[in-house]
């Protein structure tokens, strides 16, 4: 038992939050860059189909590793100390160390969250390996959140690995039955289908995207049918009063809606860490 010791420290509660604040900053390069590099993806399969030569881009090529982080207004390239997750933040006082620019509020708040959720999704499944599994989870979510509310894009690179991966963890029998990963996988992504191409009838107009369907898709292979219809309920009611209350006060960007991607990520984890014996209760299961 001695030689297990050591890898028992990594889902420990102090394991779990230190290794959920890495993935913090690792999310924080996910939503900054990973808008740009499918933007740069579609302009070359654009120019590739009709022939042009590749357009120019706003920013030179990016990939999540490179160019090396740096200063978005001074160009400098970090150094080590200064990528510290949260304590770079607090010991630059929130500003770059050679040009003095700020360095905005939500990335340290980002590795906040992250770290809280590693650390929740170990609170609720036990302080053992699977919290891991459950804490990358939680961050692919937090990152799909981010870019949507950012861009109105749920990136077919995130969501799909977290379709596939909530049905294979099932499979191996980390998560739920197989049967409830693959029954809520096609129960969201159907339903919201249908909800989707009713509005679209009625109206004329679109009122969800495909990314939409994709992530509850994910959602109910990680959590199951039964959490599908208390977590869209509760998706919808929190959206459409932020909505109402943007809409209030002059907030909503013209011409854009507000995504709703957002609202199913905080309710997906709202519903996951309820747990699911009391929902399944609530909707009259055993």
């Amino acid at each position: 038992m001695m030689h297990t010791e050591p890898w028992s420290l990594l889902w420990s509660p102090w394991g779990l939050a230190l290794i959920g604040l890495c993935v913090g900053s690792f999310v924080n390069v996910v939503v900054r860059r990973l808008p740009h590099i499918l933007e740069d993806r579609w302009r070359a399969e654009a120019a590739e189909v009709l022939g042009l030569a590749d357009p120019p881009t706003a920013h030179q090529p990016m990939s999540l590793s490179h160019p090396p982080s740096h200063c978005p207004a001074c160009g400098r390239r970090l150094r080590w100390h200064e990528l510290i997750p949260l304590w770079s933040w607090l010991r630059l006082r929130g500003r770059c160390a050679t040009c003095g620019a700020p360095i905005g509020m939500r990335l340290p708040l980002v590795e906040a969250v992250t770290m809280t959720l590693f650390w929740a999704m170990g609170w609720h499944w036990g302080f053992q390996p699977v919290a891991l599994l459950w804490g990358a989870w939680s961050a692919t979510l937090l990152a799909l959140a981010l870019i949507d509310w950012d861009t109105l894009l749920l990136p077919d690179d995130l969501t799909l690995p977290l379709l596939w991966a909530g049905l294979c963890a099932a499979a191996l029998g980390w998560t739920i039955p197989p049967t409830d990963a693959i029954a809520g996988a096609a129960w969201g992504w159907g339903s919201l289908w249908l909800v989707a191409t009713v509005f679209r009838r009625i109206t004329g107009r679109e009122g969800m995207g495909g990314g939409d369907l994709k992530l509850l898709a994910a959602l109910g292979a990680w959590l199951g049918p039964l959490m599908l219809l208390p977590l869209v309920m509760m998706a919808s009611l929190s959206g459409a009063l932020v909505g109402w209350w943007m809409a209030r006060g002059g907030r909503l960007r013209e011409g854009r809606f507000v995504p709703f991607g957002p609202f199913l990520v905080l309710a997906g984890l709202a519903v996951a860490l309820a747990g699911s014996p009391r929902w399944g209760l609530w909707m009259g299961g055993s």
